[in-house]
């Protein structure tokens, strides 16, 4: 059905003869010279095509006259509702014609094959840095802005990327979505499971080319690195003294601390930084959000963790 229902009237302006077409917000002005263009009366906007005509009432009105008929959920557009149908079948009708992969729309194969053109068309206006994703810039520039949209319900800390987010609100609630194939054990983030993974193969890949002791994940390379060059990349704004990890750094920033904003409201302990806090509470709350995936012992703070770790 149309979204909107024409009457037509005639009538001159300065010498011009032009019929208007109009109901609740659509208004079609045709000049002598049948030039034609639509304005909407509750945007204002120009509409240049006929065929543009419903969608943008749409848009304005929120309604949604398309339903898919599986799962019931409304689309103001019918274009939607054929890329959300997709859902249902698992229909894929987009294929990258360079390694064959699928897609159910077409979007997505425009990302994608950007992957094998390392086309980087989104530019970072402060440091020109370039990516392959809209999101990815958006994401990118709130390291310039510092800007952190997301914040925990529960503990109030913020953060600059949803995924982020998503990763530290499993420490609240246990979630643990993500499962080891071959024993089954369960890990609330995905890049602990790849850890995890090279125990059953007793998989260390990343080795220092120096002494060629080996480890795991590449973080403890890193962090093993910088004994050999003595790399200090962490310095204190206060009093300019480096150190090689970061877990350092914030440890030293308690010394320059005089006021302590944060206290624990059960034992009311005062604190100079709000994360010190949260790894205070560990100790009422008894959770220890950090465990080994050799041997499974679970620990309350991460650099606890990390000791550990050199055991074996």
């Amino acid at each position: 059905m149309e979204a909107f229902i024409k009457t037509n009237e005639t009538y001159l302006i300065s010498g011009l003869c032009v019929k208007e077409s109009y109901n609740d917000a659509i208004l079609q002005i045709q000049t002598a010279a049948d030039n034609k263009r639509f304005i909407c009366d509750i945007c204002e906007e120009d509409i240049l095509e006929k065929s543009h005509l419903n969608k943008h009432f749409h848009c304005n009105t929120n309604e949604k006259p398309y339903s898919c008929d599986v799962c019931n959920k409304e689309f103001s557009q019918k274009y939607h509702l054929n890329q959300h149908y997709r859902t249902h079948t698992n229909e894929k009708p987009y294929s990258c014609d360079i390694c064959l992969k699928e897609f159910s729309r077409k979007d997505n194969l425009n990302r994608h094959y950007r992957t094998h053109t390392n086309e980087k068309p989104y530019l970072c206006d402060v440091c020109n840095k370039e990516f392959s994703r809209k999101h990815h810039l958006n994401a990118h520039y709130r390291t310039h802005t510092n800007e952190k949209p997301y914040s925990c319900d529960v503990c109030h800390k913020e953060f600059s990327q949803m995924s982020h987010f998503n990763r530290h609100y499993r420490i609240h609630t246990n979630e643990k979505p993500y499962s080891c194939d071959v024993c089954n054990k369960e890990f609330s983030d995905k890049d602990n499971l790849n850890s995890h993974y090279r125990t059953h193969t007793n998989g260390k890949h990343y080795s220092c080319d120096v002494c060629y002791k080996e480890f795991s994940q590449k973080n403890h390379l890193n962090d093993h690195f910088r004994t050999h060059t003595n790399e200090k990349p962490y310095s204190c704004d206060v009093c300019h003294k480096k150190f090689s990890r970061k877990e350092y750094l914030t440890k030293h920033y308690g010394i320059h601390a005089i006021e302590k904003p944060y206290s624990c409201d059960v034992c009311y302990k005062e604190f100079s930084q709000k994360n010190n806090l949260m790894v205070h509470y560990r100790i009422h709350t008894n959770e220890k959000p950090y465990s080994c995936d050799v041997c499974h012992k679970e620990f309350s703070h991460k650099s606890n963790l990390n000791k550990h770790y050199q055991t074996h």
